[in-house]
């Protein structure tokens, strides 16, 4: 079912509704600022499980538990004076702060890990939602597993359908791109998965980042060891200073922020980096639905957003 929702001033009744089917083990789709969620109650483990089957995820591959309130953090997660300070400076937003596990996270919020990923997001619905919950809510995006993230309603009822007890329909999201995950378990912060947040501010505040360095540390974010992200056809990568990469007889489509190279059958081209970002996913669904045999995808500079493209790039064309 979904619900039309007004993005900033969201109905007391259809949010109090969609919390009492979170409370009772539902699944309830919302958006953020970043892309549609797929929310269930985060500390009910047999809820949480209902998001793997219905989006037909790898059990191994942990959630993040949503907040209204960043003093509730503390109820499931050991939060020290620098993840406080980050939050402080940076929530509500598109930034997923790993930590430290409390017991009472269940082993299918973590995938069986000591850590869990914490986040506070800023859209005015999501907000609501959460603040009208006495218990996070644990929310991957709202799509089939491996496919590109919704950033719209519709996009969830096509991917999901019944399976999702309530939809709340606020619109299109404002990033298009899911938060940024950085783990602060360590000494030194480590960008799990780059995202809707600018990696340069976190620099700022924190100082020097690293990145990961195996597996291990990979397994603590979503969206960073599985093919994710990715449209029907095949996705190849297009570098500025290189020839298009199509063979012959092939037809292609082509997103990317400049304009293409003669030749392709459809293109949707962006104005700018943020813009590329916010519309890429619905760009890959759009293309995807051409009698074409392969998507071209423009790359990026690293700066500010592009990171976080480059990175949705890399995994809807297999190459991570």
């Amino acid at each position: 079912m979904i619900v039309k929702v007004d993005r900033w001033n969201p109905d007391g009744k259809a949010i109090k509704s969609a919390a009492t089917v979170l409370s009772a083990g539902g699944l309830v789709a919302f958006p953020t600022e970043t892309v549609y969620g797929l929310g269930a109650n985060g500390l009910d483990g047999r809820a949480v499980s209902s998001i793997f089957q219905a989006k037909g995820r790898p059990s191994d591959n942990p959630l993040i538990l949503h907040f209204g309130d960043i003093q509730d953090v503390s109820k499931v997660a050991i939060v020290d004076e620098r993840a406080m300070g980050i939050m402080d400076s940076f929530w509500p937003g598109p930034l997923t702060l790993v930590l430290p596990a409390k017991d009472n996270v269940p082993k299918e919020v973590t995938a069986g890990l000591n850590t869990v990923g914490v986040r506070m997001p800023s859209h005015p619905v999501a907000l609501a939602l959460l603040q009208a919950c006495d218990f996070p809510v644990a929310a991957p995006s709202a799509n089939a597993s491996g496919r590109p993230s919704p950033t719209d309603a519709d996009t969830v009822a096509s991917d999901l359908g019944d399976k999702v007890d309530v939809i709340l329909d606020g619109g299109a999201t404002d990033l298009g791109l899911e938060s940024t995950v950085l783990d602060v378990t360590g000494e030194r912060p480590v960008l799990l998965r780059p995202g809707g947040f600018p990696v340069e501010a976190l620099v700022e505040l924190l100082g020097p980042i690293s990145l990961p360095k195996g597996e291990l540390e990979l397994k603590r974010s979503p969206g960073t060891r599985y093919r994710h992200y990715a449209p029907i056809l095949p996705m190849r990568l297009f570098f500025d200073d290189k020839p298009i990469p199509v063979e012959r007889g092939e037809r292609w489509a082509f997103v990317g922020f400049s304009q293409p190279p003669f030749g392709a059958s459809r293109s949707i081209v962006f104005t700018d980096l943020d813009s590329y970002g916010r519309g890429l996913f619905a760009a890959m669904r759009e293309l995807e639905k051409l009698p074409i045999d392969v998507i071209i995808a423009q790359w990026p500079d690293d700066k500010g957003i592009g990171l976080a493209i480059r990175d949705r790039l890399t995994r809807a064309a297999g190459m991570e």
